[in-house]
């Protein structure tokens, strides 16, 4: 299968603040002094590939540079050394609520976000009641979104997206939003967007949704790469990083 995603030695660090500051007097002393800063690699050269038509899977405790990687893949951050080339026209959602706004309802916002990730208003307004009943907010379609809880934000968000997908879908931990009855519903979506031959990016912590959901995974650790292959195998990569108190978190777990 081609690559619609390829991904070739990819490094990026962050500049950040070195001198810390714990009383009123150093924060008031800070004006004074040059800002010291530290270089925080974030990336340490990553090379991974999204095939056409697969649904891979990426794991990595918090602060292993998953969520940067999916900010450099969706042109968000730009690489400081290495390379991306996207070969598809791409949906993410990394980062609910970016693109709303929270003085209008969520009629006006489904129409604002989904003509930002491609459709046209004839499509959206066509789509505007499955659009809401997927994320069960009916009775919510005429209230600013400034009086949503994050909840139902996140379940707006990701009904728009699952609307947009284009060819390929980048999703971060969409299985973790909302009650039973929207991740089962996100769940039948995502299986029948794969089935339908879209490439998938899935971000997720719990190894049983990488296993169930992905044929292949990824699992990111300080930055590298640690492990590449079946999602299932990947998936207890990662569980014998953590604690035990973290597994048990995850009593479904593979293997458990």
């Amino acid at each position: 299968m081609s690559a619609v995603i390829e991904v070739r030695g990819v490094s990026k660090s962050f500049r950040i603040p070195s001198l810390r500051r714990e009383t009123v007097r150093e924060h008031a002393l800070d004006f004074f002094r040059r800002r010291l800063t530290e270089r925080l690699s974030v990336l340490d050269n990553v090379s991974i590939e999204l095939r056409q038509g697969e649904s891979l899977g990426l794991m990595g405790r918090n602060g292993s540079g998953k969520s940067t990687l999916l900010k450099i893949i969706s042109g968000i951050y730009t690489p400081d050394a290495g390379q991306v080339d996207v070969r598809a026209a791409v949906t993410s959602i990394l980062e609910l609520g970016v693109g709303w706004n929270p003085d209008l309802d969520a009629i006006d916002n489904i129409e604002l976000l989904g003509t930002v990730m491609g459709l046209s208003l004839r499509d959206l307004r066509a789509a505007r009641d499955e659009v809401l009943a997927f994320a069960d907010l009916e009775r919510f379609a005429n209230l600013p979104l400034r009086h949503y809880s994050s909840g139902m934000g996140a379940r707006l968000a990701y009904a728009v997206a699952f609307r947009a997908v284009q060819e390929v879908l980048i999703l971060d931990e969409i299985f973790a939003v909302g009650d039973a009855g929207f991740k089962e519903r996100c769940q039948d979506r995502y299986l029948e967007l794969h089935r339908a031959g879209h490439s998938m990016l899935l971000v997720s912590h719990d190894p049983r949704t990488i296993s169930t959901f992905c044929d292949r995974a990824l699992l990111l650790e300080g930055g590298q790469i640690i492990a590449e292959g079946p999602s299932a195998e990947v998936a207890e990569r990662y569980l014998s990083l953590l604690t035990h108190e973290e597994r048990l978190g995850y009593p479904h777990a593979v293997g458990s």
